[in-house]
């Protein structure tokens, strides 16, 4: 990755919201310099921010073979201190405001309000083909993570940056974390491409945010559904941005009714709407939406990416080949990654994968081999010895009920539905309860509503179900 990013030469990589930026030039001359005096293949840990220090060290790091283990900047200090004993890296590259938490540790370079800090620890043996590490996405500082390898990086961005036909004109904003899989895919590919990354750690909800996107004439952003939920009620079909030309959205599944609502904003504007669909287990990406057919297949999650394809297995792992026949989504392509590590010694192995994910997804394909998520396998309950889909329901409420956050979760023979609004009432929730009883056959009695503070979210805008349980 990165080898011939050097001949975009003068042209910018990366803008931040404080007006500085970045040569393609420099960044190649400044990250190999982070990485000069690291040892090829050794094991740093990166904590991420959407800055350009994090980007150099980002960059410099997988030119010259050196692994990261990419983590939130923001990540509990304990389960750093957590995951550093269990994995022990050579380097940390961290902001230099944090620097004094390893304060015993000697600093050996610094550039862009980032540190290089070397540790005690010795190099350890890592797989010859692991390029990269990233937590899983739901999870903030388990030791579990998920080993990429170099092609699997690069097949999965050669595909994005097919399928989005993306090219040096592209002005990227940043609206998500770089640890994270989907955000760290907008940097790879727009990096390759020889686009532009407008760099920003504000979010959608601030107005600093849209003066940068203003300002520097950004022309996409990346969102989860948690981001167009918000923008939704940001009343942004209302908002003057010239210079966006296309939307993606990936990182769960987008109700239908507001797939359907961007799609015609985009089919109406001249714009894309495109819905993707991926796994941090996959490099990012699987599937995608073509604008295309943005409005007339919404509530899909499209067709398998350049150089993938999909399967549906029934219960007894056979291929379903019938239309609107549920079954598990399973994937195979180059991007599929080699395993996880838990510990230390498992970055020495090889790819447990072999080309092909059980994605643990329910979906369903239609007449024209558009597949349909319908649920996490994980994610369906016995309830009065019916199959219920927590999923599902989520996503009946959030179309009905638009004025209100929600989320469902719950044990068998009983169904929480967990409510945040502004004019959240008793008569809503009793109002709630009765609709989702309708809807799905089953008596009231399987149903508690709740109103609660907030929906616990995690970095990347995803619900954090286990959160809930405390509200039981």
């Amino acid at each position: 990755m990165f080898e011939e990013i050097a001949r975009f030469g003068t042209e910018i990589a990366a803008i931040d919201e404080h007006g500085n930026n970045i040569s393609y030039q420099e960044l190649v001359t400044e990250g190999d310099k982070i990485s000069q005096d690291i040892e090829k293949r050794s094991l740093v840990f990166s904590l991420c921010s959407n800055t350009i220090g994090s980007v150099c060290g980002y960059v410099g790091f997988l030119r010259n073979k050196i692994v990261p283990l990419l983590l939130s900047e923001s990540l509990d200090d304990e389960l750093l201190k957590h995951l550093i004993e269990i994995y022990q890296p050579a380097y940390i590259w961290l902001p230099s405001t944090k620097v004094t938490m390893f304060s015993q540790w000697n600093t050996v370079y610094e550039k862009y309000n980032y540190v290089l800090v070397k540790t005690q620890y010795e190099s350890v043996t890592l797989y010859q083909e692991l390029a990269l590490l990233l937590t899983t996405s739901g999870s903030t500082g388990s030791p579990k993570l998920v080993r990429q390898s170099y092609e699997n990086l690069q097949s999965n961005t050669e595909s994005i940056i097919e399928y989005l036909e993306l090219d040096s004109t592209e002005r990227a904003i940043t609206t998500l974390p770089m640890n994270y899989t989907y955000g760290l895919s907008i940097i790879n590919t727009h990096l390759t491409a020889g686009a532009t990354m407008l760099l920003t750690e504000k979010t959608l909800m601030q107005k600093e945010f849209w003066e940068f996107f203003k300002r520097e004439e950004a022309t996409s952003f990346g969102g989860v559904p948690y981001t167009y939920e918000m923008l939704n009620k940001l009343r942004f079909f209302r908002m003057q941005l010239p210079s966006l030309r296309y939307m993606t959205q990936a990182g769960g599944k987008l109700s239908p009714e507001l797939h359907r609502q961007f799609a015609e904003f985009a089919k109406e504007s001249g714009r894309k709407f495109i819905v993707m669909y991926g796994q941090t287990e996959a490099t990012a990406r699987m599937a995608y939406l073509p604008a295309e057919y943005s409005l007339e297949k919404y509530g899909s999650m499209g067709i398998a990416i350049p150089n993938g394809r999909f399967e549906l297995w029934d219960v007894n792992q056979q291929v379903i080949t019938e239309p609107g026949v549920a079954g598990e989504l399973v994937y195979y392509g180059k991007n599929v990654t080699l395993g996880y590590a838990e510990c230390q010694a498992d970055l020495a192995k090889g790819d447990e994968r072999q080309g092909r994910l059980e994605t643990g997804d329910m979906a369903k394909m239609d007449e024209d081999g558009y597949f349909f998520i319908i649920g996490r396998k994980k994610r369906f309950l016995k309830v009065y010895g019916n199959r219920v889909n927590l999923d599902e329901i989520e996503h009946m409420l959030k179309d009905h009920f638009q004025e209100i956050s929600c989320a469902c979760s719950g044990v068998d023979d009983k169904v929480y539905v967990f409510v945040v609004g502004t004019n959240v009432t008793q008569e809503l929730l009793e109002e709630i309860k009765e609709f989702v009883s309708k809807k799905t056959g089953l008596n009231k009695n399987a149903f508690t509503v709740k109103s609660i503070p907030e929906i616990p979210k995690n970095d990347s805008g995803k619900t954090v179900y286990t959160e809930l349980e405390k509200y039981y």
